[in-house]
């Protein structure tokens, strides 16, 4: 059996992305941890690396090899965290990635309660509208909504599920007339937040379960979904929202649901995290604490 600081060390090139990069991180010569993959890959016999000035790239052997390596460190990580668990109060510091409404709407009001319950945890947001690579920031947990989570090598833990639906202010129904089918809004103007595809679609199913795609190009565009909700309040035009933003102000008379019979995809929210960071006893901490949270409070109140 190869001796498995080789496989960690083998783990750790390919996470960081380099040699270089990985040699800073354990703290050892580029010369020696280079040695020691060559070492690998001549007891395996394979290939597992190939090599430019540039970039590493994994080998589809290196591929497979590396899962099992990562799974290996994983099980090696989770028995020593077992006694920290016991010995140590969670402490550290967290970073976690979230879009600019999650922040406001689901952290804000829970940070000062995680940091009061646990004084000895740091946080640090990366709050951001655009994709985030979790491994290559070094993000601890991440929030996100998503109708479901494609990427395996990360933990999703559901959080909460929610319908989308359109809305418009009842005046500008009125106007131009009730739509019943996708394509009636095409001559509509609209208020969206803001895509880095920059292509502006609904995705609907119908009553009979036909699909219908209506593109449409925003006159106003923000990410922030209350100055959405505000704008379609006055008339500007249609907006998808999630119903905890969108419903309230249906019961006020200030919006309505429009194409109430066709489908938008869902919003579900999700916690997620790289596995081998799981475990840390800081992360654990907060990841229990943002579960046992909505397993009691499934709708935040700021939505409302």
């Amino acid at each position: 059996m190869q001796d498995l600081t080789s496989l960690a060390l083998f783990a750790h090139v390919v996470e960081h992305g380099g040699f270089s990069a990985a040699a800073r991180a354990l703290g050892m010569p580029k010369s020696t941890l280079s040695r020691r993959i060559s070492e690998l890959e001549r007891h395996q016999g394979v290939q597992l690396l190939r090599r430019s000035t540039r970039q590493l790239v994994l080998t589809d052997v290196g591929r497979a090899f590396l899962v099992h390596c990562q799974e290996l460190l994983a099980a090696a990580e989770a028995a020593d965290q077992v006694t920290q668990f016991v010995q140590e109060a969670p402490r550290g510091t967290i970073r976690v990635s979230t879009p600019q409404q999650l922040s406001q709407l689901v952290l804000a009001p829970l940070v000062p309660v995680f940091m009061q319950r646990y004084p000895e945890v740091k946080l640090e947001f990366l709050v951001t509208n655009a994709p985030v690579d979790l491994i290559a920031e070094q993000v601890d947990v991440a929030l996100r909504v998503r109708s479901h989570i494609e990427d395996s090598s990360l933990v999703a833990r559901p959080l909460a599920s929610g319908s989308n639906y359109l809305y418009a202010q009842p005046a500008l129904v009125e106007r131009l007339g009730e739509p019943v089918h996708p394509n009636d809004l095409h001559d509509w103007p609209t208020v969206s937040v803001s895509y880095s595809s920059g292509r502006y679609q609904y995705e609907m199913i119908g009553p009979d379960g036909v699909k219908s795609t209506l593109r449409h190009q925003p006159i106003l565009i923000s990410d922030d979904m209350r100055m959405l909700r505000e704008a379609a309040i006055h008339g500007l035009g249609v907006v998808m929202l999630p119903e905890q933003l969108g419903d309230p102000r249906v019961r006020q008379g200030q919006l309505q649901r429009i194409l109430t019979e066709w489908t938008l995809p869902s919003g579900n929210l999700h916690l997620l995290y790289p596995s081998r960071r799981g475990l840390l006893p800081a992360v654990r901490a907060f990841i229990d604490f943002i579960v046992e949270h909505y397993q009691t409070h499934p709708i935040h109140p700021e939505c409302q």
